[in-house]
């Protein structure tokens, strides 16, 4: 099964509410879909959002990495030669792993529909079904907690919130409002976005603990490159730190993993390039005892399919946050992952589990 052509189809969706956090401002979810066509007529999809203070990937280099650097050297490969396909994705370029995750998307969809499975089934199975977080964004405790309160009315029992804006002060009363209002049974996990320094993170989650506030996990509460700062926070408080944004890569994962400079790691397709990439990253944390859970950046629900395809294919990803979605004021991919309130429901269909029928309207530009 050859690759035929290889096309990109950017896409533009607005969300229903700002999405703020430490680093950006969201108000539309913008995106570049790709679409591999085999030379069999099969088509796989894939999904590539710019997220530039994260990754550096812009709709401009996505575009140009697919459709110049990487295309030449995949169309006329055989898909069922998997390791000779990721190797040539993953040397293609240095970095742009946007650009490469949705390709990887696109090819893990190709050999779904070729196995005659579901992806969750080709890559290990272990469940069919998986619940996800909902995320606050960063706003004044009042709001953030008007927020907060609708989305347990909803249904969702674990709330993501981001902090790291402003004084530290500000953070704490942020939860603390959250907390007094949704009351003591939901989880709550923290996402600074790199937004603290080592110190006067170490300061604000002990403030927490000391509060009762009950925090679940504190996600990247320093900046990315600052390991030592990382591990400081971790070594100096109970709370359970995540990795996010300083685990791109297997090596990144295995830096962290080697000194337990986190407790847990953040695996997004959008950083490790893709389900092949991280793969690798889930089962270097599994040998290391370390949970992982699978996020993703503000994306349609073509790259949370696939996103969610992977965590729920193994044991040792056990957290979930594919909200993004639920974010967007309309839902212009067919098929895919199902939502059920807080439960997601993957895809009985081959591969991804598209409609694509429905999926070739955005292809001859219905998604632009």
């Amino acid at each position: 099964m050859r690759i035929r052509s290889i096309e990109t189809i950017p896409v533009a969706v607005p969300l229903t509410k700002p999405f703020k956090t430490a680093l950006r401002t969201v108000t539309t979810a913008y995106a570049i879909y790709v679409k591999i066509t085999s030379e069999d007529g099969r088509i796989g999809w894939g999904e590539a959002p710019p997220t530039h203070v994260i990754t550096g990937d812009s709709l401009g280099s996505i575009t140009y990495t697919i459709e110049e650097v990487i295309a030449p050297l995949l169309i006329g490969v055989d898909v069922r030669n998997r390791e000779e396909v990721f190797r040539l994705l993953k040397r293609s370029i240095v970095r742009n792993t946007s650009a490469k995750a949705a390709v990887d998307m696109a090819i893990h969809d190709l050999l779904g529909q070729l196995a005659g499975l579901p992806l969750y089934q080709l890559l290990g199975g272990f469940r069919e079904k998986i619940e996800t977080d909902f995320t606050v964004s960063v706003n004044d405790a009042a709001e953030m907690a008007d927020d907060a309160e609708r989305y347990i009315a909803d249904g969702f029992n674990v709330l993501k919130v981001k902090v790291g804006i402003g004084d530290i002060g500000e953070d704490i009363e942020r939860i603390r409002a959250i907390r007094e209002r949704v009351g003591k049974d939901p989880k709550i996990r923290l996402d600074a976005n790199q937004g603290w320094r080592p110190k006067e993170a170490v300061f604000a989650i002990g403030k927490m603990e000391d509060a009762g506030l009950d925090i679940e996990l504190i996600e990247q509460p320093v900046p990315a490159d600052d390991i030592e700062g990382l591990l400081y926070v971790t070594n100096h408080t109970i709370t359970p730190i995540m990795a996010d944004e300083s685990v791109f890569s297997p090596k990144d994962a295995l830096r962290v993993l080697e000194r337990r400079v986190a407790d847990l790691i953040n695996i997004k397709l959008m950083k490790s390039g893709g389900i092949h990439e991280a793969l690798k990253i889930n089962a270097l944390a599994e040998t290391y005892g370390v949970e992982c859970m699978v996020g993703s950046m503000i994306e349609t629900k073509l790259g949370i399919t696939a996103a969610a395809h992977l965590a729920a294919s193994q044991p040792n990803i056990t957290r979930f946050d594919f909200d993004a979605p639920l974010m967007l004021a309309e839902d212009i991919v067919a098929g895919g992952i199902v939502y059920e309130g807080r439960v997601i429901r993957l895809p009985e269909g081959t591969g991804l589990g598209l409609d694509q029928e429905g999926m070739e309207l955005i292809g001859k530009g219905a998604g632009k």
